[in-house]
This record gives structure tokens, sequence and C-alpha cells, in this order.
């Protein structure tokens, strides 16, 4: 059987996207709360997905409209660990990105950081190319900028 039969991907809700990243490891340094999502998802077009397995949250993905320059920039998703090896990333960055064609966008950009190698990996696994690196103090904050281009 295969491990992804059961993932369901629906839009959801900023609530829903705080419960899943209070409980991913790498965001220990300080989760966004509602005010932030207000903030950065507020009259622009935005799309908020969520990842369901077995009847439990999973995973979250949010994007949005940032530069409006044609590009959607995915902000900000994860997986709970004992989920990780169900592609329940790719799953939610294909519906993402099969969302954003749709409405136009030409291409997709995101911002991680050097600390978060797995994040880096998934984006140069999934054809996002390295557009520009932000130095910080130290080289793990290094932030690294990478856009994909839509097809």
């Amino acid at each position: 059987m295969n491990a992804n039969t059961n993932v369901v991907i629906r839009e959801g809700t900023i609530a829903e996207c705080i419960e899943i990243s209070n409980k991913i490891p790498e965001f220990n340094t300080g989760n966004y709360g509602e005010e932030t999502y207000l903030q950065r998802l507020s009259n622009t077009k935005h799309l908020i997905l969520v990842a369901i397995k077995n009847n439990e949250l999973a995973g979250f993905k949010v994007g949005y409209d940032r530069d409006q320059d044609g590009s959607f920039y995915t902000w900000l998703g994860g997986v709970l660990p004992k989920f990780r090896q169900d592609k329940i990333a790719t799953i939610l960055a294909e519906k993402q990105e099969n969302w954003a064609k749709e409405q136009g966008f030409k291409s997709i950009t995101l911002k991680t950081r050097n600390r978060f190698k797995a994040m880096l990996i998934f984006a140069l696994k999934n054809n996002f190319l390295i557009e520009n690196v932000e130095p910080k103090e130290q080289i793990d904050d290094n932030r690294i900028l990478l856009r994909k281009i839509l097809k």
C-alpha cells in the first residue's frame, strides 16, 4: 500500500498552522503568532494548505504574493517528524505550485537558512535555483533565497 494513500491536503487555517509549527523541533526559536500571519496574508493573494494523515494534522505550507512581481512567495511550512518519510512536504509543494500556476504566477520564491539543510536540499531537488545569499553574523544564519520558474 502506498504510504501517501491516506494523506489529505486541504486549505487550512492560521490556527492549524500554529498548532503544527508548535510541534516542529526546528521552529524552537519563536514561532509566529496569529498577528504575524494576519500581517503577511491580509490584502494579498495567499494560500494556506494543511496535510492530514490518519486524521492527524501532519504538516502545513503557507505562501502569499509578497513582492507583487509575478512570483509567489512560499513563506512557511513544515512537517511533523513522525510524518517526514511520507513525502508530505513534496505533496504540499506540488499542490501549492499547481495553485500558483492556476493563479497566473510565473515563479515561486523561498528563503531558508544555512542551518536548515533539509529544506535547502528539498528546494534544490525540486528545481529551485539559488538566486541570492544574505550574509549574517553567524554563517548558519545566512539567508539563502531561491526561485523556481513555473512552466
